[in-house]
């Protein structure tokens, strides 16, 4: 559901997650920033394309092959471009990630491949009859900004929060944290908390971020053995325990 230009999820845990949606103006400004990138793609097809017209040097039989080629990459720029990025990026292309926005599902996971070629496929009606006309009118009277292009992809834009230094979770290296003290391995049940909150803490505000940690840290604490001692990092201890419950499962 919906609230306040957030998209608010509930995790069988009963845990709450927010994710601030994107509005018509941030996506437009993604959207241009994309578009002038493809532009850039075609002007320089075009110049080689023009540059083997007016070079003789190659036979007939080559310029139809570099020319089968060319137009191959004027297709890809134009309908594969949205889907390779958000596919290769966990939901962002170049525009997206200037204005730090990502595509993720209905239910707070990463997009896949076929999500963000569903969605991308869509383009061609949400632009028409031009400007994305479609697309606008729809994300207006959509309670969670969908073209229609989200709603047959099951996917929805928010705003991604920073970690600190500038970087985003989504996109960082795993970290080694097997050396913070954990006393037990996750219950299934657990393991998913813990593993959702991980895959979507980047899309959440800062103050929301630690709170749920802190939450989620405390409730695995409750009755389980754990030291009383709060813990003093709450995301780097809930990334120790699905580290670890991971490792143990693969020995079994």
């Amino acid at each position: 559901m919906s609230s306040d230009d957030k998209l608010i999820i509930e995790t069988p845990e009963q845990t709450v997650l927010e994710f601030p949606l994107a509005g018509i103006g941030s996506r437009a400004l993604a959207l241009v920033i994309d578009t002038l990138l493809q532009i850039g793609v075609l002007v320089a097809i075009a110049l080689v394309a023009g540059l083997i017209s007016y070079m003789g040097y190659l036979p007939q039989v080559g310029k139809q092959y570099v020319y089968a080629i060319l137009i191959f990459g004027v297709f890809l720029s134009q309908f594969g471009y949205f889907a390779f990025f958000e596919a290769i990026w966990n939901g962002q292309t170049p525009g997206k990630r200037w204005t730090r926005l990502r595509v993720i599902t209905d239910s707070g996971r990463p997009v896949g491949a076929q999500g963000a070629i569903l969605r991308n496929l869509m383009r061609i009606v949400d632009e028409l009859p031009s400007l994305y006309a479609i697309g606008i009118v729809t994300c207006l009277i959509s309670r969670d900004s969908k073209r229609l292009g989200d709603f047959v992809a099951g996917t929805v834009v928010v705003h991604e929060k920073p970690v600190p230094g500038g970087s985003s979770a989504w996109d960082a290296p795993p970290v080694n944290l097997l050396a913070t003290p954990v006393s037990r391995a996750l219950t299934p049940g657990e393991l998913q908390l813990v593993e959702t909150f991980l895959e979507r803490r980047s899309s959440l505000q800062e103050e929301v971020r630690r709170s749920m940690a802190r939450q989620i840290t405390d409730r695995l604490a409750q009755g389980r053995g754990d030291s009383a001692e709060p813990v003093q990092e709450p995301e780097k201890y809930l990334e120790a325990l699905a580290e670890q419950s991971r490792n143990r499962a693969h020995f079994r």
